[in-house]
């Protein structure tokens, strides 16, 4: 089967590019969630984004913006190649796996993070991981089990894609959510 790299996000609306980048920022004003290195992350990264929804007033969205959560952070558990280092700065992160750990060098590792963005009237998602590889679209097989999530993610968002970073790269869903 064959597959195709999705061109890295550039050209941006300004608006759109100053989100994206307050998204990504570790001090940003963005909900974050930690996905475990674990299958049980998945679903509980999707009721993280649906109480987050139901929290700003906006639980309309939340089958659509649920699905493309669950899509993105598997995608990023399956494909990354390893979980990421903190965006910038030396404050280490808690490994939530070993609860009082602070790794002061920063070579533990790190979760993929799930990051939410409400600007009104729109909602940014993104899902943070280590790998600096772009995602990749395979062509449908309608007889195979996988490989239609990022079909999904583009036939439910309003717009998507990708942007490298130091520590790997975040792949974006944005969704219009008045």
């Amino acid at each position: 089967m064959c597959s195709r790299p999705i061109p890295e996000s550039s050209d941006l609306p300004p608006s759109l590019d100053d989100a994206l980048g307050r998204l990504i920022d570790p001090a940003g004003p963005v909900e974050t969630f930690v996905v475990l290195p674990e299958p049980e992350s998945v679903t509980a990264a999707r009721h993280f984004t649906l109480s987050r929804l139901a929290a700003w007033g906006v639980p309309s969205v939340g089958d659509d913006v649920g699905l493309v959560v669950s899509e993105l952070v598997t995608n990023a558990l399956r494909h990354s190649g390893g979980v990421p280092r903190p965006l910038t700065g030396p404050t280490p992160l808690r490994w939530s796996g070993r609860p009082g750990f602070a790794d002061p060098l920063g070579s533990a590792p790190q979760p993929i993070q799930l990051r939410l963005l409400r600007r009104f009237p729109w909602l940014l998602c993104g899902i943070v991981d280590a790998s600096p590889a772009a995602p990749r679209r395979k062509e449908p097989d309608y007889i195979a089990e996988t490989g239609r999530g990022l079909h999904l993610v583009e036939s439910f968002a309003t717009r998507w894609g990708w942007r490298g970073l130091p520590t790997g790269k975040v792949v974006w869903a944005l969704f219009h959510a008045p």
